[in-house]
């Protein structure tokens, strides 16, 4: 065990180096060796994975040997955080190294042919480094595309290309990360919230849970344990909103009206909190007596017009969504009185709205068909 951890350390004291200009000394023979070291370790992750004590004093090493001193500095090596981040160590050298200037050309040559050793038989258990690579950088674009892109305004988000590619990456990189531990996606999407512009994550979020299902590989229709039911990206999405409450309000305050009636209508559990939203959204505002109008006390109180709007649209969904939002609405005004006169309860005043807008819209509807049958 203890040749095993001083190994680890090691070859953590080799992947700091990695991106220093110490490299510049490195020859064919050391790249050679540093890669072994790498896919020794990854070795040792798919061995001891599902070995409690081992990984464990392999985690602990991991998190507390650059704080000692002599270490390069504090913290664990970037990348190199826990147990899990063992499964890709030769990736970590290897983009490293192709990162590093300072790597001579005889050395960069001979780390080019390990990664596109050309064609040949292989384990097919075994996956290459070239498709390590390819899979990291495929989630260096996405973490890229969320955090500089999509400042673009467009009424259509769902039909945005830019807004459904950023999305189709975030339910990749989700089903990715869940296949090696249960709680990691909740864990990478909080990073993200962190990390990232929010009100541009929130509409990636959002046309994210509009999309299709994401197909399999050939190598999850060939391995059904590995394979992810379907939607199962979206389903971590949801539970992932639903359980932070602040940013679930972020992202029904943020999006416009028609997406997120599209969105509740399409995942039906998050209906229930929106319409709580909404309601105590309504409780907020008072009647304004002089205007003949319901304001807010707070000036980040949601205006009438914006609630009016978002009752609309829920309205104009489709059965069980609309009927949900009228019996809502029904209760609070029986709770709040029942009055039928306007300006005494905010929800007979939106009952009263809505209704006029249903009947006017029928009106021009049926104008429509009587100009059209002339």
């Amino acid at each position: 065990m203890e040749s095993l951890l001083q190994h680890l350390d090691r070859f953590s004291e080799l992947l700091a180096v990695s991106s220093t200009t110490h490299v510049s000394t490195w020859d064919p023979a050391t790249v050679r060796r540093a890669l072994q070291w790498a896919r020794y370790l990854r070795h040792v992750h798919r061995r001891f994975g599902r070995h409690g004590p081992i990984r464990t004093a392999l985690e602990r090493r991991l998190h507390n040997q650059w704080r000692q001193e002599g270490g390069f500095g504090r913290g664990p090596v970037p990348g190199l955080a826990n147990f899990q981040a063992l499964g890709h160590c030769d990736v970590l050298l290897s983009l490293r190294l192709l990162e590093n200037r300072a790597l001579g050309d005889a050395a960069r040559y001979h780390l080019v042919q390990q990664l596109f050793p050309g064609p040949g038989v292989r384990d097919a258990d075994e996956e290459t480094l070239q498709e390590s690579l390819a899979r990291l950088a495929r989630r260096r674009s996405a973490v890229h595309m969320l955090r500089f892109n999509g400042y673009r305004e467009n009424p259509n988000l769902q039909e945005d290309s830019l807004m459904k590619t950023q999305a189709e990456l975030l339910l990749e990189r989700l089903q990715e990360v869940g296949k090696a531990e249960a709680e990691r996606p909740a864990r990478f999407l909080s990073s993200l919230w962190e990390r990232l512009p929010q009100n541009n994550f929130l509409k990636v979020i959002a046309v994210a849970l509009l999309q299709p299902p994401l197909s399999p590989r050939p190598q999850e229709e060939l391995e059904p344990s590995i394979h992810k039911s379907p939607g199962e990206g979206s389903q971590v999405l949801v539970h992932w909103l639903l359980g932070n409450s602040e940013v679930f309000a972020a992202f029904c305050r943020a999006l416009p009206a028609g997406l997120l009636t599209l969105v509740t209508s399409r995942h039906p559990a998050l209906s229930p909190v929106y319409l709580g939203l909404l309601t105590d959204w309504g409780h907020r505002l008072h009647y304004d007596l002089q205007k003949g109008i319901w304001v807010g006390t707070e000036s980040q109180d949601v205006p009438w017009e914006e609630l009016h709007d978002r009752f609309q649209s829920l309205c104009q969904a489709p059965p069980p969504l609309k009927d949900k939002v009228l019996t809502a609405l029904e209760t609070c005004k029986a709770q709040d009185g029942d009055f039928e006169v306007p300006g005494l309860s905010i929800w007979t005043d939106l009952l009263l709205a809505l209704r006029s807008g249903a009947f006017r819209k029928r009106q021009v509807l049926g104008l429509s068909a009587g100009l059209s049958s002339v």
